[in-house]
């Protein structure tokens, strides 16, 4: 399962090739439904827009299993209906998103998009969803107490 956790792996890694790269981006990560677990968009980049495409490349990579720019290819071959993904930000068949499979399986997909080129948005999103083969296991959370003033001063510390 594509956990929240697992997702912030995934765009910290891909803003961190951002950075190597020299470029501003926006970086998305969904599960195959299409729902947006996590969004980031680094200082700089072209804005909403940025934002928007990023969803739509993971969306496309999440539904179709295969990059973003082969949406149209897939849904020529009777895939997915995009009427069904219509409470979701609609998928984008450009460059620069990727599946994200753990175990053989598509768990969601990650969208990159604010690059001067398609393949460094590509790159960005590969280097991210290879964050989670550095590590096999993920530490547990704490149980969720509710809020009080210690779990507020620990979240705004974090």
């Amino acid at each position: 399962m594509l956990t929240l956790l697992k997702a912030r792996k995934i765009v910290n890694q891909a803003l961190l090739r951002a950075r190597e790269l020299n470029v501003s981006v926006s970086v998305a990560v969904c599960d195959t439904s299409g729902r947006l677990i996590a969004l980031n968009q680094m200082d700089g980049s072209v804005g909403w827009q940025a934002d928007r495409r990023s969803m739509g490349k993971a969306v496309a990579a999440a539904i179709t299993g295969l990059p973003s720019d082969r949406l149209v290819e897939k849904l020529g071959e009777g895939g997915p209906r995009l009427s069904s993904y219509g409470n979701v930000v609609p998928p984008q068949g450009q460059r620069g998103g990727l599946p994200v499979v753990e175990a053989g399986i598509v768990q969601g997909g990650c969208g990159v998009s604010g690059a001067p080129t398609a393949e460094e948005d590509e790159d960005c999103a590969r280097a991210g969803i290879a964050a989670l083969d550095s590590s096999a296991t993920e530490p547990a959370l704490p149980p969720y107490s509710g809020r009080s003033s210690s779990s507020l001063s620990m979240a705004s510390s974090a």
